[in-house]
């Protein structure tokens, strides 16, 4: 059986990969998931506190996929409930609302709705950032979020840049 040489090089002469690594790779995968629920009456956004997860890019160009599944119910009629990504303390939603995910029952209450937001980031760091989950609602409103006993997840994947 013959060695192989990459490039002509031993194994413990290659001391650093090439210097294009081409981009669109997944490079890691942070994920969170959780059966707990939380009830949000608040009009400004509230923390989700077991949809957060945290990541370290490789590299300040690499690109974070951010996507949450979870379950909402809205507990008053004509009520609206809001839900958006943040990255530490800065909300990635967009809009008049700053949301990613805006959901309505209309005249009902009590209903539940799959609900999923995802984002692509450009963090352009290599420290450690931390995406969560917040929800809001209008004034008076309440919505329960990942109740039911579902199981919700966050998950951040890094993309080679």
């Amino acid at each position: 059986m013959s060695i192989i040489k990459p490039n002509n090089n031993t194994i413990s002469a290659i001391t650093a990969l090439p210097a294009a690594i081409p981009t669109g790779k997944v490079l890691q995968v942070q994920q969170v998931t959780s059966g707990s629920n939380q009830t949000v009456s608040a009009t400004s956004y509230t923390a989700i506190t077991f949809f957060s997860v945290a990541i370290t890019p490789s590299a300040t160009s690499s690109k974070i996929l951010i996507s949450c599944t979870t379950g909402v119910r809205n507990g008053t009629a004509d009520k609206s409930n809001y839900l958006t990504i943040y990255r530490d303390s800065t909300n990635l939603g967009t809009g008049a609302t700053g949301s990613l995910a805006f959901i309505y029952p209309g005249a009902e209450d009590d209903i539940w709705f799959n609900a999923h937001v995802s984002l692509l980031d450009s963090p352009s760091t290599t420290s450690e950032v931390t995406y969560q989950l917040y929800s809001k609602t209008d004034s008076s409103g309440a919505c329960l979020v990942n109740g039911n006993g579902q199981l919700g997840n966050i998950t951040a994947i890094e993309v080679a840049g």
